[in-house]
């Protein structure tokens, strides 16, 4: 088999890359993949758009953004597809800092992006929580594991943080508000890339599914505990304690890794419905109604 170059764009470095590396199984499928870091949603998808990416591990708010709607950061819509569901989050949840007053009511919400996924669900907890949302400022602080240090450095007091990077803010006193999953049902991560790939590269990129597919019915099935603790204290830098804190999140059904990783309507219909409460817009009125459009019918549920 041939060996084809992929480069994944992802925020928060991936156990599941780790274990897939470690055990030979890019190898033995043909792919040598190298994982860039992502500053932010905006970059990631202009790297994606330019070919600097193959495929990106995102958010599927991501995908409807660029997909359907028009004013999105690039100002332009791209052709894209979804492959796989990969977790439901793995602790997604709204932060509140140590330093922060819990009766504040005009509060500093760090975001990626004001207009994306993240952003929407900590807009949707803190309105929930009473907050009125006009009276809370917005600054985009980039990517998850620099808004946990923006946390735990005061520079914000509130932002929506997962896959770990909670640990650090949990250590220095910070406080879980509300997890994603009062809101309903929902996918934190998908694994996405453009639908006009090289033929070549998009053949590796569905044999690099199928690598994460194997790997993610391993660590559910409970042999690997030992295995992915070792590679999220590795990758994530957090102390053997916290990644097995980690590890339950993961193996969590209503917050982990996705089961055969599909990609289920209800929690699309979560997505959607976020965006749409908290920005408005044409482009995603009918999203619901095409979602074989741009979801691998293979994943779709």
């Amino acid at each position: 088999m041939t060996t084809t170059n992929l480069t994944i764009g992802t925020y928060t470095p991936s156990f599941l890359i780790e274990l897939a590396r470690r055990e030979g199984r890019l190898a033995d499928a043909g792919i040598n993949l190298f994982e860039a870091q992502v500053s932010s949603s905006p970059q990631q998808f202009r790297s994606l758009r330019d070919g600097e990416y193959d495929v990106i591990f995102t958010n599927p708010d991501n995908v409807v953004a660029y997909q359907f709607v028009d004013d999105n950061p690039l100002g332009e819509r791209m052709a894209l597809r979804v492959l796989a569901g990969i977790d439901r989050g793995l602790g997604l949840g709204l932060y509140r800092g140590a330093h922060v007053d819990p009766g504040a009511l005009e509060v500093r919400l760090g975001v990626d992006v004001a207009t994306s996924g993240f952003a929407f669900i900590a807009y949707e907890i803190l309105a929930r929580e009473g907050f009125d949302l006009s009276r809370v400022s917005v600054t985009s602080l980039g990517a998850t594991p620099l808004r946990a240090d923006a946390l735990v450095e005061g520079r914000c007091d509130y932002t929506v943080i997962n896959a770990g990077n909670e640990q650090r803010p949990r250590a220095h006193g910070c406080t879980l508000v509300a997890s994603v999953e009062s809101i309903g049902p929902y996918l934190g991560t998908v694994l996405a890339t453009r639908a006009d790939l090289d033929a070549d590269v998009a053949a590796a990129v569905e044999r690099l599914r199928d690598v994460l597919e194997g790997v993610v019915t391993e660590v559910l099935a409970g042999g690997r505990d030992h295995d992915v603790v070792q590679a999220v204290t590795s990758r994530l830098g957090i102390d053997e304690g916290g990644a097995r804190s980690h590890l339950e999140v993961i193996k969590d059904p209503v917050r982990g890794l996705v089961a055969g990783l599909g990609v289920d309507r209800a929690s699309i219909a979560t997505v959607v419905g976020l965006r749409r409460r908290h920005l408005p817009s044409d482009g995603v009125d009918h999203v619901l109604d095409v979602l074989d459009s741009f979801i691998d019918a293979a994943a779709l549920r």
